[in-house]
């Protein structure tokens, strides 16, 4: 059976990319091996989805080529998705930074989508495996491209998409089919990591700080310049909370630019001078831990006093204690510094850092430069966005770009 296009893929992206080549009259065929239609979209966001933001731009996304998406976020906006939903008549709600959620369940997006592709014809194959792919030497009358061959059967097709995902959250079905079928046609493929996920701590690192374990504080979470004030976890493993998921793609970053890993830190006093605060009770007969547990958690106040300053922070009030501790405090709270031992993994990763490289495609149509007809889109691409919204706000503008062209 010939299409004139065949997305690989039924999720976010993949649904976008059919919907709008086939209201360009294309003969499309949708392919995925799940059972289950659009399910990270329905388990995103606590099954609500934070389907876009209300602020985006290229500088909430890492990518070898950060400038590669902004081509396609100008040309489908997340108001252009949101229009979307309210055509619809999907209510939907906003929260903190900017993130917009579905008011009843994610799955009206789902709906959504499936009853757009059907409107325009989308030919449909899943749960449907898919087996060798190949590019033809010579296109046929019908201007077959490529060729597909599934336990459904074989299909032949003038433009492919490939719309599979990244490697997040493999109990979904997540596969590196995407990366090894870019590989397959002579595309670079960034080493993909696991991002916005939980950091580990090596053994040494976390035995001390395991008594903190369950705190929950507002922090910022830095690396590099990089800089997020959301809530940080401290977990039996090692950190966790939206700031540490945020900071965990920037951390990962930095092992492609410099080849190594370097710590992160911490200040636990967002928006206060940390040093003229101490000063200002230096003279006290308060102990540390109470002065800090005016800001912080009691509990972790006194844990990180005991691991910082051991006996002398603990049991010297404030007056009793030298320039150089106060230095020092002052210095630790601003800037805790931690080493990550590395990530939770893929298992419990939002996104995948890394995929197939920005420089083997058109910003313009997400088409491969040296192949032409076939497209990469969504997270399969290094384009990863921040915790909030934005990666499915890339899954809707690259899919929709590509749908443009295939």
């Amino acid at each position: 059976m010939h299409f004139d296009v065949i997305v690989i893929g039924a999720g976010a992206a993949g649904m976008m990319c059919a919907t709008q080549a086939g209201a360009r009259g294309r003969r499309v065929l949708l392919l995925d091996h799940a059972e289950k239609l659009g399910e990270r979209i329905r388990i995103s966001g606590g099954g609500r989805c934070n389907f876009t933001n209300r602020s985006v731009s290229a500088d909430n996304y890492l990518s070898q080529n950060p400038h590669f998406c902004r081509s396609a976020l100008a040309r489908f906006s997340q108001w252009d998705f949101i229009a979307m939903l309210e055509k619809r008549g999907i209510p939907y709600h906003e929260r903190e930074h900017g993130q917009l959620f579905c008011d009843e369940s994610a799955a009206d997006i789902v709906d959504m989508l499936k009853d757009a592709c059907d409107a325009v014809g989308v030919r449909w194959a899943m749960p449907c495996a898919v087996g060798e792919i190949r590019q033809l030497t010579d296109a046929g009358q019908n201007g077959a491209r490529f060729t597909v061959d599934s336990e459904k059967g074989h299909f032949s097709a003038t433009s492919l998409v490939v719309a599979t995902g990244g490697l997040a959250i493999p109990k979904i079905g997540a596969t590196p089919f995407g990366y090894r079928l870019a590989e397959q046609f002579g595309l670079a493929v960034i080493p993909p990591k696991p991002a916005l996920v939980p950091l580990a701590l090596a053994p040494e690192v976390l035995e001390p700080i395991k008594p903190l374990a369950g705190a929950t504080l507002d922090a910022i979470a830095e690396f590099g310049t990089a800089r997020f004030r959301e809530n940080v976890l401290i977990t039996h493993r090692g950190l966790s909370g939206p700031a540490i998921l945020q900071i965990s793609s920037y951390w990962q970053m930095q092992e492609y630019q410099a080849g190594k890993k370097a710590p992160l830190q911490i200040d636990l006093l967002p928006g206060i001078d940390a040093a003229a605060w101490l000063a200002e009770h230096w003279q006290s007969r308060m102990l540390l831990p109470n002065l800090l547990a005016q800001q912080l958690p009691r509990r972790f106040a006194h844990e990180w006093c005991a691991l910082l300053g051991g006996e002398r922070w603990l049991k010297r009030p404030l007056s009793e204690l030298g320039k150089r501790d106060l230095e020092q405090a002052a210095c630790a709270l601003q800037g805790w510094e931690l080493m990550p031992a590395g990530t939770l993994g893929f298992a419990k990763a939002e996104v995948t850092l890394g995929g197939v490289a920005t420089d083997a495609l058109s910003s313009k149509t997400m088409e491969a430069k040296q192949v032409p007809g076939l497209y990469f889109v969504g997270e399969v691409v290094d384009v990863t966005g921040w915790l909030g919204g934005y990666n499915f706000q890339w899954a809707w503008s690259s899919g929709w770009v590509a749908g443009q062209f295939a």
